[in-house]
């Protein structure tokens, strides 16, 4: 079942589903990184590698997250943007069948063009979450600070690979899910598609995801964590998983998972929640 049949109440047509993703995803993004942010801080002190003491324990959880407020809105519009019309040009060629690759295709299309925006943001948020960057600078002056410190591809964009190489494979498993839930809701549960029922498919498909994925997050965190002379001595992925397993065990690997399973589990009902909701909103005062 396609997104749009899924979660409003009559098809859209291209520049419509444009539109209306993009406003829709920026809505649901900004909503869900405020509300949860304090989870997201404690995750990434936990992940750090100083340790979640040194990285400022339970002291200024909101620490970040005015950049985080301010990317949040065009990296989940962008995001939502890509996908959305990536799925309506993709599902014209495919069978009904071959639908959960469309489903997956998309997603991971629009996860490299969202981080874009992402990881620049990422890179200020998690050095003031945990407390790296010296005094209390802006998030501009952190930026700049990346940039000229540690040049655009090593500073700016450190992580990029990583995250993608994490994101990438979170949306592989989360949509085709998400999609597959939704598609068996009314014939499981008996009763209609509603922003409620996307949003428990959104926290359950994201919950699993989250899960099977934290590895991945763990060693993004610390590449972005890390300053430029430390990185060269970290290495690739699978070296950092390898290092933070000798050191920790899988306890290490798996650092913060309950904080990030439930983060991207409460995350997941709000922001898929709050899409189709807006979505409904949308296609409802469409036409008036």
């Amino acid at each position: 079942m396609e997104l749009e049949e899924a979660t409003i109440s009559a098809p859209l047509g291209a520049k419509n589903i444009y539109w209306s993703s993009l406003i829709a995803g920026g809505v649901a993004g900004l909503v869900v990184d405020v509300v949860l942010f304090p989870i997201d801080t404690i995750k990434t002190r936990l992940q750090s590698e100083r340790g979640f003491v040194a990285s400022g324990g339970f002291r200024g959880v909101y620490k970040g997250l005015a950049p985080t407020a301010a990317g949040s809105a065009p990296t989940s519009a962008l995001f939502f943007c890509t996908y959305e019309t990536m799925k309506s040009h993709l599902r014209q060629h495919a069978a009904h069948g071959q639908l959960p690759y469309v489903h997956m295709m998309s997603a991971a299309v629009a996860e490299v063009v969202a981080c874009l925006i992402r990881v620049p943001i990422e890179i200020v948020k998690q050095r003031r979450q945990a407390l790296l960057n010296k005094g209390n600078g802006s998030s501009l002056q952190i930026l700049y600070s990346a940039l000229r410190n540690e040049g655009i591809r090593k500073g700016l964009y450190r992580g990029f690979g990583t995250t993608v190489m994490r994101d990438v494979p979170f949306s592989l498993i989360q949509f085709p899910l998400w999609e597959y839930f939704k598609q068996h809701w009314t014939d499981a549960t008996g009763t209609a598609l509603t922003p409620l029922s996307v949003a428990i498919c959104g926290a359950i498909s994201g919950g699993i995801a989250a899960g099977l994925t934290t590895p991945l997050d763990v060693a993004k965190t610390r590449i972005m964590l890390a300053e430029q002379f430390e990185s060269n001595r970290m290495g690739g992925m699978g070296r950092i998983l390898r290092n933070i397993y000798r050191e920790r065990g899988i306890r290490g690997v798996f650092a913060g998972f309950v904080p990030r399973v439930t983060w991207i589990t409460l995350g997941g009902a709000i922001f898929f929640g709050m899409y189709d909701l807006t979505l409904r909103f949308l296609n409802e005062n469409e036409g008036r």
